[in-house]
């Protein structure tokens, strides 16, 4: 073993030494520096309760372009200007491609469909699927997301019922069982009955990301996959989670296929998607209730909107654009919790991207665009983008759904300036913006409109109790204290 990590440690500096030699956009670039040769920031970024946070300091420090540093002497460009931003998404798939590790792991995870996808095969995968996501498609799924939030109804009532009115419920656990299941259902006819309690195997390998394994190798594994493939046979943690998350993918898309899919690449790709967005979903709900609980006043006016529905619920169209109210909920809360928190990419080709404010560079100089070479590695901070005061002003880090309501309020700052939906990249943006965008804000507002109907929230400790970041495939919430990531609330019927 000892000998197999020094050829791959050794390997590993002589790919960047090759690599750095062809090289050099980044090093007129000022940035912060290199804690580690080994690791570079990666784990300094990976452990950080709020990674946009420390970009928001270096973006202050540095300006709109600066250069971090990467594991082996290697570096990436980190860019926080609207303008560089649109320009980046502009040319994806095309000009700027994912990284050597991540089209690996796709791979190994999903095999070669539409997540692992460039350029113009990409774009005939992506217009195969459209269809299944339309706006027309969603609307007649709606009802399978009320039915999935009124099994979870039912079984809430009876838990309150034999508590006297008042129960402690883990909405972290109740929101993975109604995203699974409705994305399961509506998603490609699968059952895979979590509200009924049966475990899934989804779900287990999902959760198990969450142990965190830090441990040298594995991160040693991490950061040499794109170099040397070969190391993802070693017997890290991550690597045999990996490997299972893989075996139940292709399980469940072999049973699809053998049922009732006669276009193996879209029915893949499709159920692939679904089960992308039940994580996302079941975090951005969990968000939505925590940042509810912390304003119960907001909690309360989204009631009083809901309370028309009487005996009767929002309708597509309503849940789309007619609830005002729900809908600045739901973007306010995309746009603070984004559950993927950053894009890396590398340019496929030379480049130059345009910036709205000059970038400075390390030898002073004021430049309003910025020359890429082929092989450069650059970053899009999602988290930093959604939430920086010189883009969303002075109460860019508060929940505030109004900010979605006033006619002048994003006119009066930055943020307009950004080109994703709603102005917030939390659906990514250009040829890869989120396919399944549509059915992921249906199924948001469909079953935060029954919740907020149906009962009252609180966080255990008020309005305050603190809320930590739980490591997982994608980092979770979790109430301070909890083994896991657990948020139990106090949960009581509306009166």
């Amino acid at each position: 073993m000892l000998s197999l990590l020094i050829f791959t440690i050794l390997s590993g500096i002589l790919y960047r030494i090759f690599d750095l030699l062809s090289l050099s956009t980044q090093s007129k670039l000022n940035g912060p520096p290199n804690p580690s040769y080994l690791f570079g920031s990666y784990r300094f970024l990976n452990e950080s309760d709020d990674p946009g946070l420390i970009y928001e300091h270096w973006e202050q420090e540095y300006g709109p372009a600066f250069r971090v540093p990467g594991g082996f002497g290697s570096s990436r460009i980190v860019i926080c200007d609207p303008r560089a931003n649109a320009h980046f998404y502009s040319k994806e798939t095309f000009g700027y491609v994912q990284t050597k590790l991540s089209r690996v792991f796709i791979e190994n995870l999903f095999g070669r469909g539409l997540l692992w996808a460039e350029g113009e095969s990409h774009r005939r995968q992506r217009k195969a699927l459209s269809p299944a996501f339309s706006n027309a498609a969603i609307r007649k799924l709606t009802p399978v997301f009320y039915d999935a939030a009124y099994k979870m109804k039912a079984i809430w009532d009876s838990t309150l019922d034999a508590a006297s009115g008042e129960a402690s419920v883990d909405v972290q656990v109740w929101m993975n069982h109604i995203s699974l299941d409705s994305v399961g259902i509506a998603g490609f006819g699968h059952d895979f009955h979590a509200l009924d309690g049966l475990n899934s195997p989804v779900v287990d390998v999902f959760d198990s990301f969450g142990s965190g394994d830090t441990s040298f190798l594995s991160n040693l594994v991490f950061l040499l996959g794109p170099v040397l493939p070969v190391l993802q046979n070693l017997p890290t943690k991550h690597n045999r989670i990996f490997k299972r998350l893989n075996q139940t993918m292709s399980g469940i898309a072999d049973e699809l296929l053998t049922r009732n899919r006669k276009e193996k690449g879209v029915g893949e790709d499709k159920s692939i998607i679904g089960l992308l967005s039940y994580e996302t979903t079941s975090i951005s709900l969990t968000w939505a209730l925590i940042e509810l609980c912390r304003k119960p006043e907001k909690q309360q006016k989204l009631r009083e909107e809901l309370s028309q529905f009487v005996g009767s619920d929002p309708t597509f169209d309503q849940l789309s654009t007619g609830l005002p109210y729900l809908d600045a909920v739901v973007q306010e809360v995309l746009r603070l919790h984004p559950p993927v928190t950053e894009t890396t990419r590398v340019a496929a080709e030379d480049d130059i991207i345009p910036f709205s404010i000059p970038v400075t560079t390390s030898s002073g100089a004021q430049l309003n665009s910025l020359f890429v070479k082929k092989g450069t590695v650059v970053t899009s901070p999602i988290r930093y983008m959604n939430r920086a005061e010189v883009l969303w002003g002075p109460n860019a880090k508060e929940f505030e759904p109004e900010r979605w309501l006033e006619i002048d309020g994003l006119a009066l700052t930055r943020a307009k300036e950004i080109q994703g939906h709603k102005h917030i990249l939390t659906f990514s943006d250009g040829s890869r913006t989120c396919l399944g965008r549509s059915f992921a804000l249906a199924e948001f507002k469909a079953v935060l409109s029954v919740l907020i109907r149906s009962y009252t929230f609180e966080l255990p400790d008020g309005p305050n109790t603190k809320i930590d970041k739980h490591p997982s495939i994608l980092p979770r919430p979790k109430v301070a204290g909890q083994v896991g990531a657990k948020v139990p609330l106090k949960v009581r019927r509306v009166e």
